[in-house]
């Protein structure tokens, strides 16, 4: 078939399709359901779901534990929406803004008999999306599979799994020379990944030697911190701080990765941070949304290196998460270089639980 599509482009699809509140198809084996995204579900499409068959709310495990639902299939939740509920009830459980206001959402009875590989593979894609861990379910039978295939994304999860689960393979797209502050001999290089997700970006600082270990720095953006100068983090003053080093030694590199908000997006992000406002920590933020504690993948860093030619880094970094994880894709890590800066009143308690949950060196 000419223009066939391959799965990492459906994948591609079906993560822009969930976005917009479009329905996708998860198939394994003989058995399909449709999938929609929680926090995007239309009432209209709630409507048309209920007509289909018997809605099922799929939550991650973070999220059902908030919710005090069982989860008896290991990592996710899946809960038969009851019949005389509206769509408000889906986006009340699916989303913790409420939940102080609102704490009784069920009581929320999980299934426990059932077959939920197909389930675990929408809330994949709706994390790959930035959208909550929450996604609206329906089986479906063989005939009414045949009359939806022509409208909406068919994924094969069994297929699929191996790509999902593969590090993603930045390409070099373009470099040029950008003048910096802390050096004019810098230079700009643009990554494009093989997914159809954000771009990566690295600052190469002079001439590097490729055949030494490199100053190198893995930044994930931080929209609040790096442009605005938000108090709430120290995103910013280590972004300026690693320029300013590799500066002043007249070399070095900076990769600037697109997973805002430890891997969640950055709507996500505002939503732990009025989490926090309510007297949550980050890690308790993240878990009440449904998300893990980091979900970046530090495995691009790996790769963006290997594109540039280096083999070996000295890595300024306060998180040893991200020296484990360079040394065990083949990056040799000669040193953890310190970077202890930004701290000031409004971050104190964060850069506390960053030390005290998430182990960092400060």
């Amino acid at each position: 078939m000419k223009f066939a599509l391959t799965l990492s482009e459906r994948l591609a699809r079906a993560r822009v399709d969930l976005r917009l509140g479009v329905p996708i198809l998860l198939q394994s084996g003989d058995r399909t359901i449709l999938a929609v995204a929680a926090e995007t579900l239309s009432d209209e499409r709630f409507q048309e779901l209920r007509d289909v068959g018997q809605p099922v709310l799929t939550l991650s495990k973070r999220r059902a534990e908030t919710l005090k639902a069982r989860c008896y299939d290991g990592d996710i939740a899946r809960i038969p929406v009851p019949a005389d509920v509206s769509r408000d009830w889906v986006t009340s459980v699916a989303d913790p803004s409420s939940d102080l206001i609102a704490p009784m959402k069920g009581p929320l009875i999980a299934l426990r008999e059932g077959k939920a590989d197909l389930h675990r593979a929408a809330i994949s894609l709706v994390k790959g999306a930035h959208l909550l861990p929450a996604v609206l379910t329906v089986d479906l039978d063989r005939e009414t599979v045949g009359g939806m295939a022509t409208e909406l994304t068919l994924i094969n999860t069994q297929a699929a799994a191996a790509v999902l689960s593969a590090a993603i393979i930045p390409k070099h797209v373009v470099s040029a020379k950008v003048p910096l502050q802390v050096s004019t001999a810098g230079r700009l290089h643009v990554f494009r990944p093989d997914d159809g997700g954000e771009e990566h970006y690295a600052v190469e600082i002079g001439q590097p030697d490729r055949s030494k270990p490199v100053l190198a720095r893995l930044h994930s953006a931080c929209f609040t911190g790096d442009i605005l100068g938000s108090l709430k983090c120290d995103c910013g003053a280590q972004l300026n701080a690693a320029l300013a080093q590799m500066g002043a030694q007249g070399a070095g590199i900076l990769l600037y990765l697109n997973q805002e908000g430890r891997g969640i997006g950055l709507a996500n992000k505002m939503r732990a941070y009025s989490l926090q406002d309510q007297g949550f920590d980050t890690v308790e933020a993240n878990h009440r949304l449904g998300f893990e504690d980091d979900e970046r993948d530090f495995r691009i860093g790996a790769t963006l290196l290997k594109e540039l030619g280096f083999s070996a880094a000295r890595l300024l970094t306060n998180n040893p998460a991200k020296v484990a994880m360079l040394k065990s894709n083949g990056i040799d890590v000669t040193e953890r270089v310190a970077l202890k800066v930004g701290k000031n009143p409004v971050n104190a308690k964060y850069l506390e639980t960053k030390a005290k949950k998430s182990g960092h060196f400060l």
